[in-house]
């Protein structure tokens, strides 16, 4: 009997061993069927577009015409490259100096983020939401946002032109743009004159050392008086999301700010450790959908622990890192590998963060200029003075 125990409880692993391992060998061999079949019905379609399209098919053509789809399916900054391009990054090799100022995605044509400050592009009233149908005639249905954005840089100078459409517009609207080296954007402060307290702080691109800006920013605005402040991170599309956590944890005492999720589900929490030391200032953020990748993090963060309420448009949501994956024939995919995500574990890519206070903007036609009027800001201090408002 004792025999038989023994020989019973040894043989427990074994066939626990082999239900799992035949469970998995089933499982895995499922998702082998279903990728085969998927390959077979792509092969089905070469097939019949080679012997039942209407005139003669380039075959390369077609292929890469699949590849982009492929990539370009994953989201709108991922895309299939050529090999120009993929030499290009691959070298680390820089786009010449000029640029217009633009930051743009994927939607169907290319569209616009943002417009940098200052920059020809914002000069020209170009506004977050514009398609670019063209540059320089060339339809940018095909182009991928890398190879968009080596055809807006040039010498400084040199004329682009873009072929817009904003809202319904049928007809594109034409604009011939100079190419800029453009200069550096810094984080400004001010005192509101038609609200009494509140200061006003523009974050315009969260670039290495706007933590430093915005303490300096933010001291100065208290030393005059500010009690309360409005961060302005509209058409913020670029810069660096460490540095965007960086200047989180100045308004978050302690706890999680984002979290950053790479490939194969690996998760890091991004921690405050700021302490007393953290601001204890009111905030107010200002959004639209030109806010982008580290603005969109550092908004988040600041919302999440109730630390600011955002007012205005929905944000891009484009928070993922991409690299390069080089292929055998000298092309690449350019592959997003990590994301951020809001310290509750939300998705902010692709959907975006929807503001607290929703906050509609009529835009002019293209051509027109921009209106002075700025409701969002002006909506901003209408919550600001309801609060104090209500405190007193």
């Amino acid at each position: 009997m004792r025999t038989r125990i023994i020989a019973f409880f040894a043989s427990i692993p074994i066939i626990a061993f082999a239900v799992v391992g035949g469970y998995y060998g089933r499982a895995a061999a499922g998702e082998e069927e279903q990728t085969y079949r998927h390959l077979r019905v792509f092969e089905d379609v070469v097939s019949l577009i080679s012997n039942n399209y209407v005139e003669l098919v380039d075959l390369d053509d077609v292929l890469e015409g699949a590849l982009r789809g492929l990539a370009e399916g994953l989201d709108s900054d991922s895309a299939y490259l050529s090999p120009s391009d993929a030499r290009r990054i691959e070298s680390g090799q820089q786009l010449p100096e000029g640029r217009v100022g633009l930051d743009v995605t994927r939607r169907y044509y290319l569209q616009v983020i943002a417009a940098r400050d200052g920059s020809p592009a914002a000069e020209a009233g170009i506004a977050p939401g514009d398609y670019v149908r063209a540059i320089d005639g060339e339809p940018t249905r095909l182009l991928s946002v890398i190879e968009g954005e080596r055809r807006l840089h040039g010498e400084p100078g040199t004329t682009v032109t873009l072929s817009l459409i904003r809202g319904s517009t049928q007809e594109p609207y034409d604009i011939a743009l100079v190419r800029e080296r453009l200069a550096p954007t810094a984080v400004s402060g001010r005192l509101l004159e038609q609200a009494d307290g509140v200061g006003y702080l523009r974050i315009p691109t969260f670039d290495d050392g706007v933590a430093e800006a915005i303490a300096e920013e933010i001291a100065a605005l208290e030393a005059d008086g500010a009690s309360h402040v409005v961060i302005d991170v509209r058409n913020a599309a670029e810069g660096a999301y460490e540095a965007a956590v960086q200047a989180a944890g100045l308004f978050v005492a302690d706890g999680t700010l984002a979290i950053r999720e790479e490939h194969g589900a690996t998760s890091t929490p991004l921690e405050s450790t700021t302490g007393e030391d953290a601001i204890g200032l009111p905030v107010t953020l200002l959004t639209n959908f030109g806010s982008s990748g580290p603005a969109e993090v550092f908004v988040s963060a600041l919302v999440e622990r109730e630390r600011a309420t955002s007012i205005g448009q929905r944000t891009a949501g484009r928070t993922s890192l991409q690299r390069l994956v080089a292929l055998p024939d000298g092309a690449g995919l350019w592959l997003s590998w990590a994301r951020y995500l809001t310290a509750a574990g939300e998705s902010i890519h692709p959907f975006g963060l929807a503001p607290g206070i929703g906050v509609a903007v009529q835009l002019p036609e293209l051509g027109e200029p921009l209106p002075e009027e700025d409701a969002v800001l002006e909506r901003a201090i209408e919550e600001i003075e309801g609060l104090v408002a209500e405190a007193a």
